[in-house]
């Protein structure tokens, strides 16, 4: 079924996954066809490389217009505020998160769109959750408004394939971390932040406890998985827009000590902030068995080998 996904629209595109998954997807499909949007026009190639359209999710007629506009039959809707950010601004992460969605789900079902992909999180997951383990099918027990409105974005998706036969799916992801764009409001940026501040100044002080452990992603994965599940075909899938996915689980001491491997005189200082309270109510670990099982997941990098590609790639971005 991949051969239907030819002209691609992409909300959230100026985050940290959209940025790196647009280049992506323009690889794969053709940078003509790959259509970026966001509330704010970045620099750069994320709109030198292909089409970009400034876009509020809220603005229906505005996205059913670029839908139009540019024939679009696939959706990767990525626009929302993230676990921090949306503790600090709750109504304005319902509206983005939830009425964004809607938006998107009726906007495809409306123009009769091929496929739409919706990101859940780890953040759907709470106090009465397994922590260890994870199972793919348990209870939702959020605790923050991030977590809530991708609890009711997972439950919408999936109204939205049983009612209306429309092909929407998502993966809960993990902490992703990447080289190439900064983090945006999220509990586990943290696990950016060290990679930058190792090699720019050789300490860094984690909002987190050195004992605290999630789950997390490489880039190159995040990606990879994203993909994968958008190729696989609709009639193997049991789950649609809930699939657990990972590659790693570490604690921040872990983290640390890792990097202290390669940059010996590192250092790296604790201090709890209200974002501890949010990790504590998430998993340690998560598993990912129903996503290998229904599409094949597989990820690439594990804790060593993804440190080994982000010091390299930083410490070559900040000699130069």
């Amino acid at each position: 079924m991949a051969k239907e996904m030819k002209r691609i629209l992409m909300t959230g595109a100026a985050g940290q996954i959209g940025s790196e998954l647009a280049h992506a997807l323009r690889s794969k499909y053709g940078a003509g066809n790959v259509l970026v949007t966001d509330v704010v026009r970045p620099e750069g190639p994320l709109v030198e490389s292909g089409p970009f359209e400034m876009l509020n999710v809220i603005d229906r007629p505005a996205l059913e217009g670029l839908i139009r506009k540019y024939r679009i039959d696939t959706v990767y809707h990525l626009a929302a505020l993230l676990s921090a950010t949306g503790e600090k601004n709750p109504q304005k992460a319902w509206d983005v998160n939830i009425n964004g969605l809607y938006n998107v789900l009726e906007a495809a079902r409306g123009l009769g769109l091929v496929r739409v992909f919706s990101p859940s999180s780890i953040a759907v997951f709470g106090p009465a959750t397994p922590r260890e383990n994870t199972p793919q099918d348990t209870v939702l027990d959020p605790k923050t408004i991030y977590g809530v409105t991708k609890v009711a974005g997972e439950l919408l998706c999936d109204y939205y394939v049983q009612k209306y036969g429309l092909d929407a799916r998502g993966c809960r992801y993990p902490g992703i971390i990447s080289h190439q764009t900064l983090p945006g409001g999220g509990t586990t940026d943290y696990a950016v932040a060290i990679f930058y501040e190792a090699v720019k100044r050789g300490r860094y002080t984690c909002f987190l406890r050195e004992d605290t452990r999630l789950p997390m992603m490489y880039m190159p994965d995040c990606l990879k998985c994203t993909i994968d599940l958008m190729e696989a075909d609709f009639a193997n899938l049991r789950h649609h827009s809930n699939f657990n996915v990972t590659a790693m689980s570490f604690t921040a001491g872990e983290l640390a000590a890792e990097i202290k491997k390669r940059v010996p005189s590192f250092i790296c200082e604790y201090k709890p902030d209200f974002r501890q309270a949010i990790a504590d109510s998430w998993p340690a670990s998560i598993d990912d068995s129903a996503a290998r099982r229904e599409w094949g997941w597989r990820p690439g990098y594990d804790l060593a080998r993804m440190t080994d590609d982000m010091l390299a790639v930083l410490g070559r971005r900040f000699a130069a």
